[in-house]
């Protein structure tokens, strides 16, 4: 199955039309997920509780025709839990015994891991090989995970007695960090109207999982310019030490930097971002869009930044002052002179 971009952005506005039946405002974390969606890739939602951050995962698994699982962490959650485990079936006709697989709730399309920082590291680390390779090795067995594969996942940022915090090599496994903010004056009222009142928004399935991957595979499809490429490089070596192509004004602000897979999901994110608007090309906007959501998970700031009180966000804005895409992009390619223009 194959999709045109206007069918791209038509699959977007339906999702987001669905999504509005229930959730209130939070534009930007609507988009910032839907990006993921159809990037393909993991997000990482943040943000204190009743903030609809479960409520909007399980909300869009609504609008989609996708098996939907979700995952309560707590600290005595096990990683056969989440994967499934081997149990022996006795035939009562015949007495012979055998092992049979349970699939766990990971084998779902979308899994929603709520709370995930509440569990121990061995659990956390069960989620490793399904979100990067998207199997379970189980009973001795390699197992494919259902496709199209999402894990999104929660944490409280302001609790954290009693929470394992999960480690960089899981947090890189994540496309996007998606901080879910109050709502405002306006809509957090509108949320007190529709939560107390008598009737419930029905949501309807409006994608089917064929499409999703279709979309998927347009958004891998869209060509990005090598200027807007090296400019999405350039944010991020900007994040390293010096030594690494880092930038001096930010070296001293920060720990360690982004990795090369925050360059690959930086240039993902804005090829979604771009398909969803519409467009077959990336732009500028659609680099820095995303910058926050892709970095801010991948940086950790020095004693220095937390002791002027900068945050990860603070710091990647920052980067974008300073980095500035070079003036011979703007001859030698023409794909990033029609970028830029669109940008305006």
């Amino acid at each position: 199955m194959s999709m045109t971009r206007d069918q791209a952005t038509q699959a977007a506005a339906l999702l987001k039309a669905e999504l509005a039946k229930v959730i209130v405002g939070q534009t930007e974390v609507i988009e910032q997920t839907l990006v993921a969606f159809a990037a393909g890739g993991h997000a990482l939602l943040e943000g204190v509780p009743g903030l609809a951050k479960t409520l909007l995962i399980s909300t869009l698994a609504s609008a989609t025709r996708l098996s939907f699982s979700r995952v309560q962490f707590t600290p005595d959650l096990m990683p056969s839990d989440i994967t499934g485990t081997e149990v022996i079936r006795e035939d009562k006709t015949t007495g012979a015994r055998e092992f049979v697989f349970l699939p766990g709730p990971i084998f779902a399309s979308v899994v929603l891991a709520d709370e995930i920082n509440r569990t121990p590291p061995k659990t956390q680390a069960a989620l490793l090989e399904a979100m990067q390779e998207r199997q379970v090795s189980a009973g001795g067995q390699r197992r494919p995970l259902p496709a199209p594969f999402f894990v999104l996942a929660t944490q409280n940022p302001i609790e954290q007695e009693g929470t394992y915090p999960l480690p960089e090599a899981q947090l890189d496994r994540f496309l996007l960090k998606i901080v879910v903010g109050y709502p405002g004056e306006a809509d957090e009222l509108e949320v007190i109207k529709r939560t107390t009142g008598s009737t419930a928004a029905k949501v309807q399935p409006v994608l089917e999982g064929e499409t999703l991957l279709a979309l998927q595979a347009l958004v891998r499809e869209t060509p990005v310019a090598d200027g807007i490429a090296r400019y999405a490089l350039a944010l991020v070596r900007a994040t390293r030490p010096i030594k690494e192509g880092g930038h001096a004004e930010i070296a001293p602000l920060l720990q360690w930097g982004a990795g090369p897979r925050a360059g690959q999901s930086l240039v993902l994110g804005a090829k979604a971002r771009a398909t969803l608007h519409g467009r077959g090309f990336v732009t500028l906007d659609d680099i820095r869009a995303v910058a926050k959501p892709v970095l801010r998970h991948r940086l950790h700031p020095s004693y220095e930044a937390e002791a002027q009180g900068l945050s990860a966000d603070t710091i990647i804005d920052r980067v974008i002052g300073l980095v500035k895409l070079p003036a011979s992009d703007l001859e030698k390619d023409p794909m990033v002179a029609q970028a830029l223009t669109a940008s305006t």
